[in-house]
């Protein structure tokens, strides 16, 4: 189920695009990456035969004349350009209003324009907005002028939101009329001429394939060709296109290669023209095309969150993005199309991130359950490992731990309940920390008893090991929490641990209102029972022989013998386990053999030992003559030991044949409490 929510939350991360791009709110970042689409690509030298005079600040200079120039001047211009025989000449400058100069001066540019028969003049369509009407007018050129014109042609254009000139229509409707854009009327004459043109492209606006900034079609300044410096043949078999350059005449525009409104409008056109000719128009994907694609990345990014980590899925989703990147400058820079990708990348980081948060706010809420069982290095275990970890009922073999306080009822009899309860939070705290240092899970606590698993629900090769090291530091930090009670109410704590390992049902069990994690089987009933067995064994930790089997060699322990358990026909043998170091432990069980000796004497006599602390020894089968005050030299090895003892000492009391023995480097206080304190065997 949780992989079908992360996918549908990557839908909705699809759908969510797919709406954005429908409602237009991601077309400046999609223009964006258009623009750099063309900066990647590069420029690219013009294959067409086009060059740009150009009314630049020099011709202003060098000609000393004011805008607008005088129209014979124009007629110059024309007369020496077509004597060099060009495809056409295209002027993109507007003749609509009579000249300054005169009648003369405009009939002295419509005869030259008559007289080469392949000019094509420019005209521009306006609108006017008020509140209450819109009026819309072509401006053509004057009929002086235009009436021996090849063509007529509007280079009204429309930029993009952001501002950049990206197309240019084929042709714009005035009243009932069609008029042909003046690249449009460039490109039937040039192809009328015999010059090899592609078919064009459907009707409608077309996108410019830019092949440079400014200055990538030649510029020969106006001046330098009325003044006679440009032979006539530089313009054979050229198409020639007239324009201002100059800033000033404010006919400039912002392009992909000149973001600044820095490319004047003529060389707008010349890119216009070598599109159309070379049949290089930007083909824009249809846009759900793109939204598809979208839709499909978002899915991705948030199937890779499922299959694989966060960090991986993350490496996954950029190599998936650098992918499709690089398939849609590949697109863009061979075949000439634009691929929407500003919405698949929109997408795929959308798809990804609601996956991940998803998973985030699962998890966490996951680790807030699951917290009160596992260790947080089980439990980051298991969120690591997700799908591979399962929290649902199976057979498998686990090491059970019962930890119990010895005497609680007693205990809570003599003390408030308040510092109870206290006491008792402090105790299972310390207790949960230790079970979790060694990879424990706490399956559930019975009042002041812990029951934990070990080699679940990660497998532990080593779990019989860590139970039994568990047990160990759990005495340690008994004692600890024990201290501290013993300073503020004057009671002691002290428990017991019974560890058994076999085959149980491992999972999470229980109603349909409350679930938790548990083990159930034979295994669980024996390691409580040996937990109660270690007040009648006066042992601090007891465990079964299987347990014993995995961890024989690694621990000091020493047998107790078979026990019957109830609800089984067979017994089961016991073990006790002993602190790898006796002298630092605090007062753990022994039961070795061992001899003594009278300090300065050399008779040796054979006891045995039935405890030991820090500082001290309990023995039984004393001699009546080791009275109080008799000064010892004590040997013990074998056994359940570790290593040998070998320690000198003072008999602090007697009672029967038992005694209790103060080692000689202790501080002087008795290690070992009165006999009818001692715990029973």
């Amino acid at each position: 189920m949780t992989a079908v929510r992360t996918l549908i939350m990557g839908i909705a991360a699809g759908l969510l695009t797919a709406a954005l791009v429908f409602a237009g709110a991601l077309e400046t970042g999609e223009l964006g990456l258009l623009n750099w689409l063309f900066e990647l690509r590069g420029a690219r030298p013009p294959v067409f035969p086009i060059v740009i005079v150009t009314i630049d600040e020099d011709s202003f200079d060098e000609l000393d004349l004011p805008w607008p120039f005088p129209r014979a001047l124009h007629a110059n211009l024309v007369e020496t350009i077509n004597a060099g025989r060009p495809i056409t000449i295209g002027f993109d400058v507007l003749f609509s209003e009579p000249s300054p100069r005169g009648r003369a001066d405009d009939e002295t540019l419509g005869g030259s324009v008559a007289r080469a028969g392949n000019i094509v003049l420019a005209s521009a369509i306006t609108e006017v907005s008020e509140s209450f009407y819109t009026k819309v007018d072509l401006n053509p050129p004057l009929p002086v002028i235009r009436r021996g014109a090849a063509a007529i042609g509007t280079v009204s254009v429309t930029v993009d939101a952001d501002g950049t000139l990206r197309r240019v229509p084929l042709q714009r409707r005035h009243s009932e009329e069609l008029i042909p854009s003046f690249d449009l009327a460039l490109y039937r004459l040039a192809r009328a001429a015999g010059l090899p043109a592609a078919e064009l492209p459907p009707p409608g606006e077309f996108l410019i394939n830019y092949r440079g900034g400014p200055k990538t079609f030649p510029w020969i300044p106006y001046h330098r060709v009325v003044q006679g410096e440009v032979p006539p043949e530089t313009f054979q078999g050229k198409i020639v296109l007239v324009g201002p350059t100059s800033a000033i005449l404010q006919d400039v525009y912002s392009t992909p290669f000149a973001r600044a409104r820095t490319m004047p409008g003529v060389e707008i056109h010349a890119n216009a023209l070598e599109t159309l000719l070379g049949g290089l128009a930007v083909r824009e994907a249809p846009r759900w095309l793109s939204t598809a694609v979208a839709l499909a990345a978002a899915i991705a990014g948030a199937w890779l969150v499922v299959r694989l980590r966060a960090l991986r899925a993350l490496a996954a989703s950029a190599g998936l993005w650098a992918a499709l990147a690089a398939v849609t400058f590949l697109a863009f820079s061979v075949w000439g199309a634009w691929f929407r990708f500003a919405a698949v990348t929109l997408a795929l980081l959308l798809g990804y991130g609601a996956a991940v948060v998803g998973n985030f706010v699962r998890e966490q809420r996951e680790r807030r359950r699951l917290g009160q069982f596992f260790s947080p290095a089980v439990l980051t275990e298991i969120v690591r490992q997700r799908g591979d970890v399962s929290l649902g009922s199976s057979r498998r073999l686990v090491t059970v731990l019962f930890s119990d306080i010895r005497g609680f009822t007693a205990l809570a009899e003599r003390v408030a309940p308040e510092q109870v309860v206290e006491m008792l939070r402090e105790y299972l705290s310390e207790m949960t920390e230790v079970v979790f240092e060694y990879g424990g899970t706490v399956d559930k606590y019975i009042g002041d008893c812990v029951m934990a698993l070990y080699n679940a629900p990660i497998d532990d090769p080593d779990h019989a090991a860590n139970a039994v090291r568990t047990g160990l530091k759990l005495q340690e930090r008994t004692l600890e929490v024990s201290a501290r009670w013993e300073a503020k109410l004057g009671v002691t704590i002290r428990n017991g641990v019974g560890i058994n390992t076999g085959e149980a049902i491992v999972g999470t069990m229980g109603s349909r209102q409350r679930l938790e994690y548990t083990a159930i089987g034979d295994v669980v009933n024996i390691a409580a029972h040996l937990e109660a067995l270690t007040k009648e064994y006066g042992a601090s930790i007891i465990i079964s022989e299987s347990t014993h089997e995995r961890v024989r060699g690694q621990f000091p322990t020493y047998e107790l013998g078979a026990v019957a358990v109830k609800g089984r026909a067979e017994t089961v043998r016991i073990w006790g386990v002993l602190p790898a170091n006796l002298r630092k432990h605090p007062r753990v069980a022994l039961g070795a053999a061992a001899t003594v000796t009278v300090v300065g004497a050399r008779e040796v006599v054979p006891v045995r030992t039935r405890d030991i602390a820090k500082n001290g020894i309990s023995l039984t089968g004393v001699p009546a003559e080791l009275g109080v005050g008799t000064r010892l030299r004590i040997q013990c090895e074998g056994g359940a030991l570790p290593t040998p003892i070998e320690v000198e000492g003072t008999v602090v009391w007697r009672s029967g044949d038992a005694a209790g023995v103060s080692f000689a480097s202790g501080d002087g206080v008795p290690a070992l409490p009165e006999p009818a304190e001692r715990p029973p065997r």
